[in-house]
């Protein structure tokens, strides 16, 4: 029960590595608010989480609906003591074939949404004296793969703010971390055929995919009192893939 008597705020919440880190807070004690543009999964997810779990349809890009949402998350659990933003979106096309609206997409989501969720999420957390924010970047947030420069871009961002977050808010008693994931069993690959799955889950030196719950054990870790002397750090959790 390391987070009993805590609040926490996940976006992109409704299924994947976000519903499993909800799973997994409200299962060591906290309170949680999911944030999805996906309503049915997280109004779904919420309902089996039970009165610990709070669902706000919410998208990330917008401004106003963080101010909403956390003014929800005060009236909820009383304050915000974490903060996991991870909701994201990835779409892979060539350069030229990447148009301003699909590049200004992943902008919107995996950079702005992150930066408003910080922005909005900081005063909270100052409120209780602190607190920890856990930005998923990406293995992608680290290197190129070809074919990517829109997510690519978005993710190099998230690893930027995140160290220029952890600078300003560490006095303020919050830490900031980033975490890169390699492949993982998610819906987002569901554009992704499982023969390329496969191929590409061979090439990992731990010989599997990543799950969520692969994930949430770090996330857990780095939310919780236990990584209480980092800040500003990129963790890659890969199975190896990225060496």
């Amino acid at each position: 029960m390391r987070f009993e008597g805590k609040t926490a705020l996940i976006t992109g919440a409704a299924r994947g590595q976000g519903a499993e880190h909800a799973r997994r807070l409200v299962a060591e004690g906290a309170r949680v608010v999911l944030t999805d543009v996906l309503r049915e999964d997280g109004e779904a997810l919420a309902a089996k989480l039970g009165s610990p779990a709070l669902f706000l349809h919410s998208d990330v890009g917008e401004e106003a609906a963080w101010i909403e949402a956390v003014a929800a998350t005060t009236a909820f659990g009383g304050g915000l003591d974490y903060l996991v933003n991870n909701a994201g979106v990835a779409r892979f096309s060539a350069i030229g074939e990447t148009d301003v609206a699909a590049f200004q997409m992943h902008q919107r989501i995996n950079e702005l949404g992150v930066f408003l969720g910080m922005k909005h999420a900081a005063p909270l957390m100052t409120k209780r004296g602190g607190g920890s924010i856990v930005n998923v970047s990406s293995l992608g947030g680290l290197r190129a793969g070809g074919g990517d420069i829109a997510y690519v871009s978005s993710k190099w961002a998230v690893r930027g703010m995140t160290k220029a977050a952890a600078k300003e808010y560490g006095p303020l008693g919050i830490r900031v971390n980033s975490i890169h994931p390699g492949l993982v069993l998610t819906p987002m690959l569901g554009e992704v055929s499982p023969e390329t799955i496969a191929a590409r889950s061979a090439r990992v030196p731990l010989g599997r995919a990543g799950t969520p719950a692969d994930i949430s054990g770090l996330v857990l870790f780095l939310l919780s009192d236990d990584a209480g002397y980092i800040t500003g750090a990129e963790i890659v959790i890969d199975g190896g893939l990225g060496l």
